[in-house]
């Protein structure tokens, strides 16, 4: 059995510190005194949802270059948010059209494939459970007949209306 060992007693430090009034304090310069004005980020600075102090983290950390410029943070959030707020534009028109209130990977897909440049910046991209845009090569299809094929060519007939037997019947009497 382990014997008890006594823990000295420690002095209490005696603090060199003082207090002021608060009037006197609130004139004060320093760290602590005065009162200090709210801290504005970066972001609301240049008016964007994205973080730029994150983004400039990121820039460092991953060292892409020796140096990071104040700007560059800034001028990649810019980008990333309005890439994201395209593509979400476009993801929310897909949702309307399948009468969908929610985005879901599909809209994505298809968002990002019916546009041009965003198809082409990802195009080596897959989105995972967003499908394939529909799309069946002709060669594929059915060969018409050639009675079909000549049907379909000349300009529809337009049809007059009948009347019904029941209509016809009461019209003869």
């Amino acid at each position: 059995r382990a014997e008890r060992i006594p823990i000295p007693h420690r002095r209490p430090r005696i603090s060199s510190s003082f207090h002021l009034a608060g009037e006197v304090a609130s004139r004060m310069a320093g760290r602590k005194g005065g009162d200090r004005k709210k801290a504005v980020t970066r972001s609301v600075k240049a008016g964007l949802q994205f973080p730029v102090g994150r983004i400039g983290r990121y820039l460092k950390k991953g060292r892409y270059a020796q140096r990071v410029g104040s700007g560059a943070p800034v001028y990649l959030a810019a980008v990333l948010e309005y890439l994201a707020a395209e593509v979400l534009e476009l993801a929310g028109n897909a949702a309307k059209d399948n009468k969908k209130t929610r985005i879901i990977p599909r809209h994505l897909l298809l968002a990002v494939r019916n546009d041009q440049e965003l198809g082409r910046l990802l195009a080596g991209v897959t989105i995972a459970h967003g499908g394939v845009i529909p799309n069946i090569n002709s060669v594929l299809l059915p060969k018409k007949s050639p009675a079909a094929a000549e049907k379909e060519a000349k300009s529809p007939k337009k049809k007059t209306a009948t009347k019904s037997p029941k209509k016809k019947v009461a019209a003869k009497e």
